[in-house]
């Protein structure tokens, strides 16, 4: 419900999003925001996330959310169109309804329509998404055009990105546009990150209070929470799990350079953790990533490679091409993985809850067969009766039918 005002005309709708961000983005930047002097703070959940706080008074419905670097983070209403940088938040929108409402995107082209498609009755389109970058940086007037109700950023990732950015570039978007919302959870322990992270489903409830969507957040916890428990009762013994080596999809094959990974704690190695991989590289790699040659990749041999970025950077085709490669390099031919048919297609480092879902299914039954069902390409993730989460209960929630 409006307010008075001075002229005698209620705030709009976009007026008091922008007063909500004005009331952040002084600390937008420094890590930790205070909230001492907030007349509501948001509550922690059991997860370590936070609920939404209504600050309603009779005539006013306002609600609130808190995440670092932002702090809280006020809203007068639902947001109705919101931006997003890449698929990890804007999965999040998706799951929770929200995909004809995505107004930009960093790469609209690299989001994983393949998870998409196998989910019934959901029609997910990027083609009038906008791409929020120019040149490879980011468009500050792409911001104005588009005039989000909220950016599913995190607004200190910018800056690492864009050297062009700095903090009144940040705290202009947020004060005449509208607020940033989002923690940089794709990997932890970067030296510009000195707040806390979030785990997915953390961030997940955040975003999920912003939209008001507390329902659709709960039901799909309740599937990856039934799905982990599944994984966990039939894992097979430690002792009995492949080495699986992490290597990137986009590595120079041509070259004989491959960019190698340890399974690393955050977002973008969820799936894998999950699933407790026996990650082959990861006590001969110092730091988040090691190059390596033929050579090198030999000398460790593990049982299985999965590429990263497999499912959301290359075609089917493109990624035979590849293996094509490796298999017919007189050094490559000999490792194990070769050998054995063993080199799998891998998921995206950028994954929200549904995408998530398909990613962890896909790896249990790449690395683990005998107890998850063979794996025979991506149509092995569509409905049949050894898939660990109900397909058609995920598409129902996306579509409002709780």
């Amino acid at each position: 419900m409006r307010g008075e005002t001075g002229d005698g005309v209620g705030p709009t709708r976009r007026d008091y999003m922008r007063h909500g961000s004005a009331l952040v983005a002084a600390g937008l930047l420094a890590g930790c925001s205070s909230q001492a002097d907030s007349e509501s703070t948001p509550t922690e959940t059991s997860s370590g996330g936070s609920t939404a706080t209504e600050t309603s008074t009779p005539e006013d419905q306002s609600y609130s959310v808190s995440m670092e670097p932002m702090g809280t983070v006020e809203f007068e209403e639902s947001p109705e169109t919101w931006v997003s940088y890449l698929s990890t938040y804007g999965d999040m929108g998706i799951a929770l309804g929200k995909a004809d409402s995505l107004q930009g995107l960093w790469d609209p082209e690299g989001m994983p329509n393949v998870f998409y498609d196998l989910l019934p009755d959901v029609e997910v389109s990027f083609e009038d998404v906008s791409p929020i970058s120019g040149g490879g940086e980011f468009d500050k007037e792409i911001f104005y055009e588009l005039d989000a109700d909220v950016h599913l950023f995190d607004p200190n990732w910018i800056s690492v990105l864009a050297d062009d950015w700095g903090e009144d570039d940040i705290e202009e978007i947020a004060t005449e546009v509208n607020p940033f919302l989002g923690n940089y959870i794709r990997r932890r322990g970067d030296d510009w990150h000195d707040y806390p992270y979030y785990s997915l489903y953390e961030a997940f409830e955040v975003v999920a209070d912003a939209f008001d969507e507390r329902e659709r957040y709960e039901a799909l916890t309740s599937i990856h929470s039934d799905m982990q428990a599944t994984i966990e009762e039939m894992l097979p013994p430690s002792e009995e799990r492949p080495s699986v080596g992490l290597v990137s999809v986009n590595s120079k094959f041509e070259e004989a350079t491959f960019y190698v990974y340890p399974v690393q704690e955050g977002n973008n190695h969820k799936q894998y953790r999950d699933i407790e991989m026996r990650g082959a590289f990861d006590d001969h790699i110092e730091g988040g990533y090691g190059q390596f040659d033929y050579e090198q990749l030999l000398e460790v041999d593990p049982d299985a490679i999965v590429f990263q970025y497999g499912f959301s950077h290359v075609s089917t085709e493109e990624f035979e091409s590849k293996m094509e490669t490796m298999r017919a390099d007189p050094i490559g031919s000999q490792l194990s993985a070769v050998q054995n048919d063993r080199l799998y297609r891998g998921g995206t480092a950028y994954q929200g809850p549904v995408v998530n879902l398909f990613q962890t299914e896909a790896a249990a039954r790449q690395f683990y067969p005998e107890a998850f069902g063979e794996w025979n390409g991506i149509e092995t993730l569509r409905e049949d009766s050894l898939t660990l989460f109900d397909r058609q209960r995920v598409a129902d929630i996306i579509n409002g039918e709780i």
